[in-house]
């Protein structure tokens, strides 16, 4: 089976954080979109970044910025519509995604995933730790990008709206010393993420 392509969702609005680009902040002395990409690209074909506006401001990562095909903020699906379209020209049959906000995902986050769908025969899969569901890293087949696309333009939002209506396999995490999907939605977590970056 040929592994997956990438996609890195960047396109949040970041309200906790005062607005900008949460990927763009730094932990330690590199930005928390390093770290992310340094988890994930091991694990996958090829690698794209989903954010929306002016993206020179990603030139330094090297990696296709793939704007939502949705108008107006439409969520992670958007997102995960965007890197299904862009995957649709290149022979691969399923995206995973990751939040660009998560510097501590795991190194086997792809290969647990396919493993869950293949296991428990379900062409979706997401992550789960103790702590619940983390729709936003999910194995996603290019196979459904139009059904995607049908469901935003109704106006479904939410990953599990659409999700259920398939089934879902869940890749179950372990939850070590902290759940490895955390994220940074406020100044406070940067500061935790400060603090994990040498246990991680």
């Amino acid at each position: 089976m040929s592994l997956p392509t990438g996609i890195i969702l960047a396109g949040g609005q970041a309200r906790r954080m005062g607005g900008g680009d949460k990927g763009l902040l730094a932990i330690g002395d590199r930005t928390m979109l390093d770290h992310v990409i340094e988890r994930l690209a091991p694990q996958v074909a090829e690698l794209a970044l989903n954010a929306n506006g002016d993206e020179t401001r990603f030139a330094e990562f090297g990696l296709p910025v793939l704007a939502d095909p949705v108008a107006g903020y439409a969520g992670p699906l958007a997102g995960v519509l965007a890197g299904l379209d862009w995957a649709s020209g290149r022979e691969v049959a399923n995206i995973v995604t990751a939040a660009a906000d998560t510097p501590f995902l795991p190194t086997d986050l792809v290969t647990r995933l396919l493993d869950a769908a293949v296991d428990q025969g379900r062409q979706i899969a997401i992550a789960s730790t103790a702590t619940g569901l983390h729709p936003t890293f999910g194995l996603w087949p290019v196979a459904l990008r139009d059904d995607l696309r049908t469901a935003l333009s109704a106006g479904v939002r939410k990953v599990v709206d659409w999700t259920d209506r398939h089934g879902v396999a869940r890749a179950e995490f372990p939850v070590g010393e902290f759940d490895p999907f955390f994220n940074v939605n406020t100044p406070e977590d940067l500061d935790r993420a400060q603090g994990l970056l040498g246990s991680a």
